[in-house]
């Protein structure tokens, strides 16, 4: 059976669709825009950087699920080397590319009980896929409160 697994597949497709509308309404001049000035106590990031950390934790946790690298892409998804609508479209599919690829590898529902040596600690592949779900719908969460204060266009 795979219900859970269509399940999960079905939350991060939506999230990679709410994403990429996301950067496709943004202006380019919005894309980094920051609410207030940066904060140690309390950071508010752009809405083009919580989409490019929701994507980073779906590359990097399906990355190391398919290729055992649990890499930080912190360093390439950073505004300066995504620094238009159009890169950060790329980088979304290509991290969707990344997720579809670690789909392919589980089988079954029953795969999801199966444990893994994760960045810190062993956990079970339905416990990565639920806290990387959690993570990046958190980020994208973020994304949407900054672009509902410079846009009133809907979102699906």
């Amino acid at each position: 059976m795979k219900i859970l697994i269509e399940s999960f597949e079905k939350k991060f497709l939506n999230l990679h669709q709410r994403s990429f509308e996301i950067i496709q309404k943004t202006p380019l001049e919005k894309l980094f825009w920051q609410p207030l000035e940066k904060n140690a106590l309390f950071p508010i990031n752009s809405c083009g950087e919580y989409i490019l950390r929701s994507a980073g934790k779906i590359e990097q946790n399906f990355g190391g699920l398919t290729t055992k690298l649990w890499d930080d892409p912190f360093e390439w998804t950073l505004p300066e080397a995504l620094s238009t609508n159009e890169l950060i479209l790329q980088y979304l599919n290509e991290v969707e590319e990344t997720r579809k690829k670690g789909f392919s590898f589980i089988q079954n529902d029953e795969d999801l009980k199966k444990t893994l040596p994760a960045p810190i600690k062993i956990i079970s592949l339905f416990d990565l896929l639920l806290d990387t779900l959690i993570i990046a719908e958190n980020f994208q969460g973020r994304a949407i409160a900054i672009f509902r204060l410079f846009s009133e266009e809907k979102l699906s």
